[in-house]
C-alpha cells in the first residue's frame, strides 16, 4: 500500500515587481504539474501562496513512489520489419533502438489480419524523493517573467536574486541549489514584524508558520482586508464618501506588501486647486495612494496601504503625507507656471519633441493631422463653425506635451492641454476635443463625445498608423511599440459611432501628406498594408463580439473596406440567416454550385429570347434583384439587400431542377453560363455566399 506526503517548494527572493509576480503566480500551478507529470509522480490537489518575497507551492498527498509501468509500443509490420531470411531490418532495429529493447526482444502480434512488431518497455518504480530535486530545480528554471537578472557571479537567472529555497516532502528537506541558495526548511519573514524568519518543521505547516510570521499568504487574502477595511473607512466618514480603487492599481498594491494595513491621511485642503487629474495621478500613479470622493467630488483624504507596523500608524501616515505633499506642491507650481503662457504659445516647442526618427517631431505630426483633419472635415460635409473648432484643435492637440505638468505627470497629456484651453479662452468644443484625441486609450475605453474630437482623434490616429506604415515599422506578433493596433480599434469604434467619412480617402490623404512632406515610400503598397491592417483589426472585433467567422469572411470576400460597411453587412447577414436558416443555407449551397459550374469569361450578356421558361423567370427575378440590391446599397441598407437576394432561392432551384447546364449545344450551354454568371454578379457587392454553404 503506497502512502503520501504533502510537498512544500518555497522560493524566496528580493522583492518581485508587482505584476510580474500575479502573472508567475497564475502560471506556477501549471508549471509544477507539468514537472509531476513528467516525473510520473502521483499527487492530490495543490495550492500557490505568493508576497512579494516568495513564491511557494503546497502539494497535497504525493505518492512515495512512481508506479511500475509496462509500456507497449506498436512498430512496422512483419513484412518490413524482417527480410526474406527472417532477419531483422534497418527498420525493426531502429524501432527497437528508438524504444531502449533489443531487437531480440521484440514480439509479434496480430492486428486486423496483419502481423506486427511491438516493443514492450518496463519502467521501474522510483522513490519521489529521489526524483524531486531535479522536479523543482526544473520548476524554478521553468517560470517565465518578462525581464530576468543575474546576481553575484552566478550564471542563473530569475526575476529578482533568489535568497532562500525551503523545498520539504513532509518533514523531509528534499536537497537542491540555485544561484547559491541551498534548500532548507528556514522561511524567512516580514522584514519589519518578524525578521528573524522561523524554521518549517512539516510541510504541513507552512501556512501556519506563514501567519504566525505576521505574513498574509495569498494575493486573495490581502485584495479582501484592503477591500475591508476600506468599506469600513467609507462608513466612518459618512455617507457619500467613496474610495477610488482602480482595478490595476489595487492589483499592484496587493502585490506589493506580505501584510497591508490601509490607513487614512490628507493633505493641504489649497491643492485642491490644481486640476483633478494631476492629484489622481499623483497619488495613483507615482504612490499608489487611493483617493476618496465625495459627492463624486474629489476630497484631500486618501488611503495608503502600509506594509509596516501599524502601532506606527501616526508616523507612516505623517510620511506619506509629506511625500504626497512634496508631489502637489510639484504639480501645483507647473500648473502655475503652465498657465503664464496661452497654450498656443507651447505649439513651436513640439520641434524639441521627436515623435519618430524618420517622421520627424510632434510639431511636423501636428501640422499634417492639421491637414488630414480638414480633409475629413470635407469629407464629412461639415458646417464651417465645426471645421474651424477641428482645425484649431488639431493645431493645439499635442501643445501641453511640452508643458511642465505633462512633463512630470504624462500621463495627464490631452487633458492639461484642456485646461490650458479653456483657460486662455479657447472654445469650449475646441478645449473638450483636445482632452478627448487619445481616446479610446483602452480596450473598453470611452470614445470622444463630440464631433470634434472625434474627427481630431481619427486625424491623429490616421497620421501614426500610416506613418509607420510608409517607412515599415509595422506592429509584429509580439512587438507594438506604437500600440497601432489599439489606434486602429479606436478610429474603428469612432467610425460606428456615425462619423460619416471614407476610411479608405482618409488612408489616401494621410499617405499622401507624408509623401508631400518628403517621406519615401511605395504609395499603393502602403495604401494596400494600411487598408489590410484595418480590415484585420475590424474583422478580430467582429469575431470578439460574437459574430459568425464564415459570415465574416463572406463579407470580406466581396473586397469590402470600410469598416462600417463591413460591420453592418456582418451582422445584417448574421441576422438574416438566424431569421431563416433553411432558406439562407439552400441559397447559400445554390450560389456555390452557381459559381462552379459558371465559365466566369464568357461574361453576363446573355440572350433572352433564346431562354426556356425556368431560364427566363431566372432572368427576370435576376434583374429584379439587381434593381433592389443596387439601391439598397446606396442607402447602406444591407437588411433590405439580403432580402432581395433570398427572392433568388426559388428561381435558381427551379433553373436546376429543370435545366441541363452542359447541354450539348454548345451555343446553348453558353447562354445558360452568362445566365449563371449574371446571377452570381448580384451577390457579388453584398458577400460571398459560397462561403455559407458549408454552414
Amino acid at each position: 500500500m503506497s502512502t503520501s506526503q504533502t510537498l512544500l517548494f518555497e522560493i524566496g527572493t528580493e522583492e518581485i515587481p508587482a505584476f510580474d509576480l500575479k502573472a508567475a503566480t497564475e502560471k506556477l500551478p501549471q508549471i509544477m504539474e507539468d514537472a509531476l507529470g513528467d516525473a510520473r509522480i502521483g499527487h492530490g490537489a495543490m495550492e500557490v501562496y505568493s508576497t512579494p518575497r516568495r513564491l511557494a507551492v503546497l502539494v497535497h498527498e504525493v505518492e512515495e513512489a512512481t508506479p511500475e509501468v509496462n509500456e507497449t509500443f506498436k512498430g512496422p509490420s512483419v513484412a518490413i520489419a524482417f527480410d526474406e531470411a527472417g532477419a531483422p531490418t534497418k527498420a525493426a532495429s531502429g524501432f527497437a533502438r528508438g524504444k531502449g529493447v533489443d531487437v531480440d526482444a521484440l514480439e509479434v502480434r496480430e492486428e486486423d489480419g496483419v502481423e506486427y512488431v511491438f516493443a514492450t518497455r518496463r519502467i521501474a518504480s522510483k522513490q519521489t524523493s529521489t526524483l524531486l530535486p531535479r522536479v523543482l530545480l526544473g520548476v524554478i528554471q521553468s517560470i517565465p517573467w518578462p525581464k530576468s537578472m543575474r546576481w553575484a557571479s552566478y550564471r542563473e537567472t530569475f526575476s529578482r536574486p533568489v535568497r532562500w529555497l525551503v523545498a520539504l516532502l513532509g518533514e523531509d528537506i528534499i536537497p537542491l541549489t540555485f544561484a547559491g541558495a541551498v534548500s532548507g526548511r528556514h522561511t524567512e519573514g516580514h522584514r519589519v514584524l518578524s525578521p528573524a524568519g522561523a524554521d518549517i518543521a512539516c510541510a504541513d505547516g507552512y501556512v501556519e508558520a506563514l501567519r504566525t510570521l505576521k505574513i498574509v499568504p495569498t494575493q486573495e487574502e490581502r485584495r479582501a482586508l484592503i477591500e475591508e477595511a476600506v468599506r469600513a473607512m467609507e462608513a466612518d466618514l459618512g455617507e457619500s464618501f467613496s474610495v477610488v480603487l482602480p482595478e490595476k492599481t489595487l492589483t499592484e498594491v496587493v502585490n506589493l506588501s506580505e501584510a497591508p494595513t490601509p490607513m487614512l491621511a490628507t493633505f493641504d485642503e489649497s491643492f485642491l486647486a490644481v486640476p483633478e487629474e494631476i492629484i489622481v495621478d499623483a497619488m495613483l500613479m507615482h504612490q499608489r495612494y487611493f483617493p476618496i470622493y465625495h459627492e463624486g467630488v474629489l476630497t484631500n483624504r486618501f488611503v495608503i496601504v502600509s506594509n509596516g507596523d501599524a502601532a506606527f500608524a501616526h508616523n507612516i501616515i505623517d510620511g506619506n503625507q509629506r511625500v504626497v505633499a512634496a508631489r502637489l506642491y510639484d504639480a501645483k507650481f507647473f500648473y502655475e507656471e503652465d498657465l503664464k503662457r496661452p497654450l498656443e504659445a507651447y505649439v513651436e516647442h513640439l520641434d524639441e519633441v521627436v515623435f519618430q526618427e524618420k517622421l520627424g517631431t510632434m510639431r511636423q505630426k501636428t501640422d499634417r493631422v492639421c491637414q488630414l483633419a480638414e480633409k475629413l472635415c470635407l469629407d464629412a460635409e461639415v458646417d464651417a463653425a465645426v471645421a474651424g473648432q477641428v482645425a484649431r484643435a488639431a493645431r493645439l492637440a499635442k501643445a501641453d506635451l511640452v508643458t511642465n505638468a505633462v512633463i512630470e505627470f504624462t500621463s495627464v497629456q490631452g487633458i492639461m492641454g484642456s485646461y490650458y484651453a479653456k483657460a486662455c479662452g479657447e472654445d469650449a468644443e475646441v478645449s473638450l476635443a483636445i482632452a478627448e484625441h487619445y481616446k479610446p486609450r483602452f480596450a473598453g475605453d470611452d470614445i470622444p463625445a463630440g464631433e470634434v474630437g472625434k474627427l481630431v482623434a481619427i486625424a491623429d490616429k490616421v497620421d501614426t498608423i500610416c506613418g509607420l506604415f510608409a517607412i515599415g515599422q509595422l506592429p509584429t506578433g509580439s512587438s507594438d511599440p506604437f500600440a497601432l493596433r489599439r489606434a486602429a480599434l479606436g478610429v474603428i469604434s469612432i467610425l460606428l459611432s456615425g462619423v460619416d467619412i471614407s476610411l479608405e480617402a482618409a488612408i489616401a490623404a494621410s499617405l499622401a501628406i507624408y509623401q508631400e512632406d518628403g517621406i519615401s515610400f511605395n504609395a499603393a503598397e502602403a495604401q494596400e498594408a494600411v487598408e489590410s491592417f484595418f480590415v484585420t483589426r475590424t474583422k478580430v472585433m467582429l469575431k470578439d463580439s460574437g459574430s459568425s467567422p464564415d459570415a465574416i469572411d463572406a463579407v470580406l470576400a466581396a473586397q469590402v473596406i470600410e469598416p462600417v460597411i463591413i460591420v453592418a453587412r456582418t451582422q445584417a447577414l448574421d441576422a438574416a440567416r438566424k431569421g431563416e436558416p433553411a432558406a439562407f443555407a439552400d441559397l447559400s449551397t445554390a450560389y456555390a454550385r452557381a459559381n462552379n459550374l459558371r465559365d466566369a469569361q464568357a461574361g453576363s450578356l446573355y440572350d433572352a429570347a433564346a431562354f426556356n421558361a425556368s431560364e427566363a423567370a431566372l432572368a427576370s427575378a435576376i434583374e429584379k434583384a439587381r434593381t433592389e440590391v443596387n439601391e439598397a446599397l446606396a442607402a447602406n441598407d444591407y437588411p433590405t439587400a439580403l432580402a432581395a437576394l433570398s427572392c433568388l432561392r426559388a428561381p435558381i432551384d427551379d433553373f436546376f431542377e429543370e435545366t441541363m447546364i452542359m447541354d450539348e449545344d454548345l451555343q446553348v450551354r453558353a447562354n445558360r453560363m452568362k445566365l449563371l454568371n449574371a446571377f452570381v454578379e448580384v451577390f457579388a457587392n453584398v458577400a460571398d455566399f459560397g462561403l455559407l454553404a458549408s454552414k
